[in-house]
């Protein structure tokens, strides 16, 4: 079913940002490779649920997060643990700290199950800050579509260049290599969700979209959208600033 024909949008909206919205949609109603279609939904509900939290707004005001207690006001679709992911990271990325995730991963909180949770939650948040940036309501949540989880691990992942195991390219198979198109030489933003290569094929799917083609990025004097590619990368640093970003 399609969701997002933008119809009602103001302003046209390509084809491309149409389609990857329903292939985003989709690929988050179907089982991951740790999580149920069902909880994959869950997670992007809970997504939206975080920015009413009272107790994130009172740790985002405090000089340090870890100096509030209380409990998360959420869905009750979830485990605890992984609302505490979603809502920390929802709203206060910039001071998550190692500790902290290995707190996560002490109370029974996979690596890989993280990853995946983070990719299912920051496309959401880019279809949504899509769909507020152009004047028009958030999408209905996708119907799960039923399902197990995979539970596929690359053999090739290794701790070292992050918080959890990436996966580089010259340890990938010929189906994980897809994560690194066109001989892409795969700085640390492509390989950081290696450990779940579907999620890294799919927020890329989403980026080249919504930012510019991975091809294209390095080809400065090339014009691929409306606007130029220095316009492009000034409107990406201001809205890195103002999200505490280290782009």
């Amino acid at each position: 079913m399609e969701q997002f024909d933008y119809e009602d949008a103001e302003f046209p909206v390509r084809e491309g940002l149409r389609l990857v919205h329903n292939e985003t949609w989709n690929l988050t109603a179907n089982a991951g490779n740790w999580w149920t279609g069902e909880q994959r939904v869950a997670i992007v509900a809970e997504t939206r649920n975080a920015l009413t939290c009272q107790l994130c707004e009172d740790r985002k005001n405090a000089l340090s997060p870890y100096s509030v207690v209380g409990e998360h006001t959420h869905l009750g679709e979830l485990p605890e643990t992984v609302v505490e992911i979603i809502h920390r990271i929802r709203t206060d990325p910039g001071r998550l700290t190692e500790q902290w995730h290995k707190s996560i991963l002490e109370q029974g909180i996979t690596d890989a199950e993280y990853v995946e949770i983070v990719g299912v939650l920051i496309r959401s948040v880019a279809v949504d800050t899509f769909a507020r940036a152009i004047g028009v309501p958030e999408r209905p949540l996708p119907d799960p579509i039923a399902g197990e989880p995979s539970g596929y691990r690359p053999k090739g992942a290794k701790l070292g260049l992050a918080w959890v195991p990436t996966l580089a390219p010259e340890d990938a198979n010929e189906e994980e290599k897809k994560m690194y198109p066109g001989g892409w030489k795969a700085p640390n933003i492509r390989r950081a969700m290696s450990l779940v290569p579907s999620e890294a094929i799919g927020f890329f799917d989403i980026t080249d979209h919504q930012y510019l083609p991975t091809e294209t990025m390095w080809k400065f004097s090339e014009k691929v959208r409306a606007i130029s590619h220095v316009q492009i990368e000034l409107v990406a640093s201001r809205i890195s600033i103002l999200n505490g970003c280290f782009y």
